[in-house]
């Protein structure tokens, strides 16, 4: 596969092959707005289910334990099978899963629907970052992510408004089942645009230990987990919190977050490759600032709305920085496998966020939920800040692992494959 050409000495790097890329964004995009809608629509469920909107949230706790709990096995259980087929299989659960939903009077029936859902997004996430990394170079591997990883952008600055808004207008299950016929219309795309690679055979694959315990993957893992855990506490019960601030329209809330998201993605593609340390501290010091600001200043719309933007901003580009830091760390050859060690952290975050939100929600009332939140993000900022050595070191280095065992990373320019000199020397 041509990556390059060269006039008069200077590599000038292929385009992007964008219709692959924007497929993979897309399924980012469905899973995510799956995962997340409920969190929009608690006053709206609630009553169609008979139960109450704590309850409702923890519609996206199952999710997140589904995932949690599926990630590693099923990544695992699927390894030596091709990989454009198995991505297609999630997306076809997403769409069984969000029909049921639609159709469910039944809080038991609503409940397993988003179980399933978990499973495939567990399948799913355990692949994208994977995938986007063997579609391009090395040194085009992190806007290849972003690319990719957009989805969750757009999932958030307009899929879940959107969704918020049309089931004002046309009701909760109409976001659902809308959700169930892009994720139909989607595998045809993939099936179109996406290139299939061949799955692991049984001698070459990775022990999973070994890939958890490479230099730099649990700092990696701790920061995905603190963050998810700090972020959803707030971000499940935000209709609430914005209740009490005196600001109903929690569709703008979501809208104002999710529209912010766009700037934190577009400036996180712009230095992924060259600033990704000083990126993510400044995104989680913000995270933490706005935290701050809503639990001293929780009665105020004003101050909501611009959190919301500010949060939008710092958390918009994270999933990008660590998802490329964790590719960097184990190499394309093993980040399915560090990829389902993520997924299943970070879904148990999302679980465990949502959860705990509840409780405080219950228990304090939803002006403790900031206060909830913030040492979270401090310890997510604190991860990142010792973690300088290997999971995310001042300076990257363009490399691609071979099919074996990675090595340290950033050992050198030395570690690049035989495919990676040739084209350098082409």
């Amino acid at each position: 596969m041509s990556t390059a050409s060269v006039s008069k000495g200077t590599v000038v790097p292929a385009p992007l092959p964008w219709s692959g890329l924007l497929a993979l964004s897309t399924a980012a995009f469905t899973a995510v707005v799956t995962e997340l809608l409920p969190a929009g629509l608690l006053p709206r469920m609630a009553p169609a289910l008979g139960v109450s909107e704590s309850r409702v949230g923890f519609l996206v706790t199952g999710y997140a334990v589904a995932s949690f709990a599926a990630a590693i096995p099923v990544t695992a259980l699927l390894r030596g099978l091709p990989r454009r087929p198995v991505l297609m299989g999630a997306l076809l659960g997403f769409a069984l899963s969000n029909v049921v939903v639609a159709l469910s009077s039944s809080y038991g029936v609503t409940f397993a629907a988003r179980l399933v859902a978990g499973v495939t997004g567990g399948t799913l996430w355990a692949m994208l970052a994977g995938y986007a990394a063997r579609m391009v170079p090395a040194e085009r591997r992190g806007r290849a992510i972003a690319v990719v990883l957009a989805g969750i952008t757009l999932a958030l600055s307009l899929g879940v408004p959107a969704g918020t808004a049309l089931a004002r207008l046309a009701g909760w299950r109409a976001a659902f089942g809308l959700l169930a016929g892009v994720a139909v219309l989607l595998v045809g795309w993939v099936r179109w645009r996406v290139p299939d690679f061949p799955g692991e055979e049984r001698g070459t694959r990775v022990p999973l230990a070994r890939v958890a315990l490479l230099p730099g993957i649990p700092v990696i893992l701790s920061v995905t987990f603190f963050l998810l855990l700090g972020h959803q506490v707030m971000y499940t019960y935000v209709a609430p919190f914005a209740a009490q601030a005196g600001f109903g329209r929690t569709d703008v809330v979501l809208l104002v977050f999710g529209a912010s998201t766009v700037a934190g993605i577009w400036a996180t593609g712009l230095l992924v490759d060259r600033r990704l340390r000083g990126t993510l501290l400044a995104a989680l010091a913000l995270c933490a600032a706005v935290m701050l600001a809503l639990g001293r200043y929780a009665g105020a719309p004003a101050v909501l709305l611009v959190s919301a933007a500010l949060w939008g901003v710092a958390f918009g580009g994270a999933p990008t920085l660590i998802q490329t830091a964790l590719v960097d760390a184990s190499g394309p050859a093993a980040s399915d496998v560090a990829t389902s060690l993520q997924t299943t952290v970070y879904n148990a975050g999302i679980a465990g966020g949502s959860l705990a939100g509840g409780v405080v929600l219950e228990g304090a009332g939803a002006g403790a939920l900031p206060w909830t939140a913030l040492p979270l993000m401090g310890l997510a900022l604190t991860a990142v800040a010792v973690g300088r050595r290997h999971a995310f070191p001042p300076a990257r280095l363009p490399y691609v692992r071979s099919g074996a065992l990675p090595g340290p990373p950033y050992a050198g320019v030395e570690d690049r494959s035989e495919d990676e000199e040739s084209r350098r020397s082409c």
